[in-house]
This record gives C-alpha cells, sequence and structure tokens, in this order.
C-alpha cells in the first residue's frame, strides 16, 4: 500500500533538507521521491550528508523540469500549505486527508510540497485536488520542509499499521481484577502487621487511595507476580511510612550497594 504514496518536492533550496526528507520517507517504509528543479546542483554532497542511510532514495529519485511531469503518475494530489489560500481549491484538515485515503484504495497519492522561503504558488496548487494544512501555533505556523514531510508520513504509516497496531496491543493479556484484588488484600494484611495505618481515623482514605493507584494499571499476570514478590520482599525490612519524593533527584554516585560474597 506504500508504493501508493509518492512525494513532490517542488523547486527545494537547501539539499540538506531534501536529505532529511529522504531520512524521513525511509522512516516510514516510503520510497518515491520526486523533485522539481532544485536549486541546488542535483545530486549534492548536503542532501548525501543529511540523508545517513537513505541516500537510496536520493539517487532514485526523479528529478523533472516542471510541476505537471512530476504528478502525471497520480491520481490525486494533495498540497501542503501553511496559511489557507485565495484560490478555488478545498481546504482539508488531516483527519479529512485520511478519511479520502481509506476511501479511494486503489488510487495512486501525490503529496505536494514547496520551496522553504515561499511555499508553492497558486499555479502548482491549482494542479492539486485538495490543499492540507498541519494544525500549527498561530503564532509561528511555517513548518520546515522535512518537517512537514515527516509529519505527513507519520500519519499515513500510522493509518496503514492500525491494525497492526491493535494485534500487537492484544498480545499482551491483561490480569484480572481477581488477581490484582489478591495483590491488594497481600499488601493491606502485610501494612496492617507493620502498623502502617496511622492514625487509626485516616485508615480508610489511605485504603481508597491504594485501590485507586492499583486498581488503574493495567499489569499481565506476570508483572502482578512480580509485584507480589517485591512487596513480600519489602515486607522484611522496617517500612519508613514517612519516605517522601527527594526535592533534589539522587546522584547515582552517592548511591551505595550492599557488598555481597
Amino acid at each position: 500500500m506504500k508504493n501508493k504514496f509518492g512525494f513532490i518536492l517542488v523547486k527545494p533550496q537547501l539539499g540538506e533538507n531534501v536529505g532529511a526528507c529522504a531520512r524521513s520517507l525511509k522512516n516510514f517504509g516510503f520510497s518515491k521521491l520526486h523533485i522539481v528543479s532544485p536549486k541546488q546542483s542535483w545530486p549534492n554532497n548536503k542532501a548525501k550528508a543529511t540523508s545517513v542511510g537513505a541516500y537510496n532514495l536520493i539517487k532514485r529519485a526523479k528529478i523533472y523540469n516542471n510541476t505537471y511531469d512530476a504528478i502525471s503518475d497520480f491520481n490525486i494530489v494533495i498540497s501542503l500549505s501553511a496559511r489557507k489560500r485565495d484560490i478555488n481549491k478545498k481546504h482539508i484538515s488531516i483527519n479529512q486527508f485520511l478519511k479520502i485515503i481509506k476511501s479511494k484504495k486503489k488510487t495512486n497519492f501525490g503529496l505536494m510540497f514547496g520551496p522553504e522561503a515561499s511555499g508553492l504558488s497558486n499555479d502548482d496548487l491549482s494542479l492539486s485536488n485538495f490543499v492540507l494544512q498541519i494544525p500549527t501555533s498561530k503564532r509561528f505556523k511555517s513548518l520546515n520542509l522535512s518537517h512537514s514531510l515527516t509529519v505527513i508520513c507519520y500519519e499515513i504509516f500510522k493509518l496503514i499499521n492500525f491494525k497492526k497496531f491493535q494485534r500487537d496491543s492484544k498480545n499482551i493479556q491483561i490480569s484480572s481484577k481477581g488477581k490484582i484484588s489478591s495483590l491488594v488484600l497481600h499488601l493491606k494484611k502485610l501494612l496492617e502487621k507493620k502498623g502502617f495505618f496511622v492514625p487509626s481515623e485516616k485508615k480508610h482514605s489511605m485504603l481508597m487511595n491504594i485501590n485507586n493507584l492499583i486498581y488503574r494499571l493495567e499489569p499481565s499476570d506476570k508483572e502482578v507476580r512480580i509485584l507480589a514478590s517485591i512487596i513480600s520482599s519489602l515486607s522484611k525490612k522496617n517500612i519508613n511510612r514517612n519516605w517522601q519524593l527527594p526535592l533534589k533527584p539522587y546522584k547515582h554516585s552517592s548511591f551505595k550497594y550492599d557488598k555481597k560474597t
């Protein structure tokens, strides 16, 4: 499905940005890169330096003299713009963009990005089906070329892999409330034995706080067993009921380990 998406850079000014774009494309499994009239000579060492392990995408990138030819392989072209334009094109949000992708499964999409300084011209925008604006702070809307491309790559990647992420999360079996209750009961008995619930009139609220803390967790059976073992181990030591979080983080060098022979 990722072969359905191509990324078109129109008149990019800096080779470094093109290299960073190639790196992001490879991060998310995309490979189609079309470049229209790059300002600097092509290919160049600056693009190679910032592409890191994605230089193969730089070498395979298709170079065009005009936008018409660069978009010719795509059925739908979506232009990226940091601002709304006075042009007869539908402006869409990222969510609307993702809905379009889901509704047109046999469609080749071209994502078009403009020069760093000025963005796409109205002439280039006129060749697209939609104009997409990435939501940013009103005080500073303009994104770097590679950053805006990365956001779009991530959103498409997330959509394509959504079911995979769901399957992965389902593989983690959350422990039953019955097992968690056994853990909590074990903890409460040990705390009671150690005289933790002082003063007695606050015992109920302290128990409620323990419940609130532990029952909102979603541990696996293995994690419940680990917690139970930790609690049992700590019960052999004196519990400091007045312990508080330190105001300053501990220095690693000040932490002393018990030497065992």
